[in-house]
């Protein structure tokens, strides 16, 4: 999906307004749904009993957002309740509409109108388990002010108790560079109403965007289309984008139909990395799932996962014969037996191939290796193994993600999936593809080797390779945004990950 210009985004809506002035209210009441939606999600798995959202409304378009979502998460048996930040006076067009429809419905609305009126509410109101943003729009230039300078400290001091929501976009960030005030919203996710805004791509702006959703409001193709790209270098990885490459499974179909995945990997020394790279592929959709690994590994797989085949022990001549993926690297170690591993699948693969953690080591130095595979190869690295792979520090390479990950690409002829917030998918001759979902509690020993096995099992589908890497690191961070809410950030381990993927299909693909 294209990351688009605040006024890029209000021309395009105006253009469709203009055609069509009830247009204006059925955006927002979509918008305001598909906030409702989200919210109504994270609230489920954070396992609220009553359902208690508070939404922090501004005085434009942005509050009537909150208002709107008010009224559906109200319909859906939750416990809204709305703070506006200043008073309802001041609301005008749709935003007074559903700030209407919101009282008519009996759903709690309060006036902040002074300082005075939030000093208190910090002081004695506890707050909910979730708090909306919906202060400030696109629209909005330079630091906040007034009730709504107020209603930001209000969240910045509950933000470490509650899961905090911006709707579009935090409120105090720059929608077209990323920058924010000298205060703002720092959310734990943020939902955009229709395309992404530019200053999203920004690597600054991610410690405050949290991970981003969207939703559709209804604006008309021929108006969404005519918006132009503001990063045509940069493409956001979205659900949709992820709904559109990912095949319907037919009802008369069989595990041959899904393919065959091969995980080599998991030595005597590193047996756990080769687990949950098989979690990964099983959950992937894959019809089989061959691992070779050490005897230490392979008991490990056998109680944890009996549906993966074990046939064979690892080494650099198990076979790879009638395979439609194949994955090394978890776990492989890097000693002689591994390199050997390494350059026989780069001359030998006769299918797509991922390359993961130590099977880029062992090409420290050598990029160019990887361009004599014969197959599609997908690498896979954090920065410290891209470093290894380009003869650059990790500091280097987080200096500048996005370049870093292009001059892979370029030197290995490979589609490269550089790990880390804001994971790129990055190909020659197109543009690169940026993953904004996920949170802090992924950094974690084996969160990697999940995602590689995912991917494996979706290239053994026969997905095309770019395609499958980028739907693979979306499912993968939305696993991760599930697995948080279930047992916070603090207390995640790899293996919340790999349970949470069917929740991550079911978000896709609700059969």
């Amino acid at each position: 999906m294209k990351f688009v210009t605040a006024q890029g985004m209000r021309e395009g809506e105006g253009r469709a307004i203009l055609r069509a002035p009830r247009l204006a209210q059925t955006m927002m009441e979509r918008a305001g749904a598909g906030l409702a939606h989200a919210v109504r999600s994270m609230a489920l798995y954070l396992d609220c009993p009553d359902g208690a959202v508070r939404l922090l409304a501004g005085p434009g378009n942005n509050g009537g957002d909150a208002f709107a979502a008010a009224c559906v998460l109200a319909d859906h048996g939750l416990s809204p309740e709305v703070w506006l930040a200043g008073t309802a006076d001041k609301l005008a067009g749709p935003a007074r509409y559903f700030y209407e429809r919101t009282i008519a419905a009996a759903i709690p609305a309060r006036e902040m109108a002074s300082a005075e009126a939030w000093e208190e509410a910090a002081a004695d109101v506890a707050a909910p388990p979730i708090l909306v943003d919906a202060l400030l729009g696109t629209g909005a230039r330079g630091a906040p002010t007034g009730m709504v300078r107020h209603a930001i400290e209000y969240l910045q001091s509950r933000g470490r108790g509650s899961l905090v929501v911006a709707a579009d976009l935090p409120s105090g960030m720059a929608a077209d560079t990323g920058t924010v005030a000298d205060i703002a919203v720092r959310a734990d996710y943020t939902v955009t109403m229709g395309y992404p805004k530019a200053g999203m791509a920004a690597p600054a702006a991610q410690e405050w965007l949290g991970s981003l959703w969207s939703v559709p409001i209804g604006l008309p193709a021929e108006f969404a289309d005519a918006i132009l790209d503001a990063r045509p270098e940069l493409h956001w990885i979205s659900e949709e984008d992820v709904v559109r490459v990912l095949p319907r499974r037919r009802r008369d179909s069989h595990k041959g139909n899904y393919g065959c995945a091969l995980l080599l990997g998991g030595a005597a020394q590193y047996p756990g990395a080769i687990v949950l790279a098989t979690e990964g592929a099983l959950r992937s959709g894959a019809g089989l799932v061959h691992v070779a690994a050490s005897p230490t590994a392979v008991a490990a797989i056998a109680i944890r996962s009996p549906e993966a085949i074990l046939g064979s022990e690892l080494s650099a001549d198990v076979s790879v014969e009638g395979m439609n993926a194949v994955l090394a690297g978890p776990g492989l170690g890097r000693d002689p037996e591994a390199r050997r591993l390494v350059a026989r699948l780069l001359h030998e693969t006769p299918c797509p191939l991922v390359l993961d953690a130590d099977a880029i080591a062992v090409l420290a130095g050598k990029p160019e290796a990887v361009r004599q595979c014969p197959q599609p190869v997908v690498l896979t690295p954090h920065p410290g193994e891209l470093g290894l792979l380009l003869g650059k520090s990790a500091a280097e390479i987080q200096a500048d993600r996005l370049a870093s990950a292009r001059e892979a690409a370029e030197r290995t002829g490979a589609i490269v999936v550089l790990k880390g917030a804001g994971t790129l998918v990055a190909k020659t001759g197109q543009a690169t593809w940026l993953n904004l979902n996920g949170n802090p509690g992924m950094a974690c020993g084996g969160a990697g080797d999940v995602l590689a096995g995912l991917l494996a099992g979706l290239l053994a589908q026969q997905l095309p390779p770019f395609d499958a890497a980028c739907a693979a690191v979306w499912l993968h961070g939305t696993a991760g945004d599930v697995a948080a809410l279930r047992k916070t950030h603090a207390a995640m381990k790899a293996g919340d990950i790999a349970n949470a993927l069917p929740v991550a299909f079911r978000q896709i693909c609700p059969r």
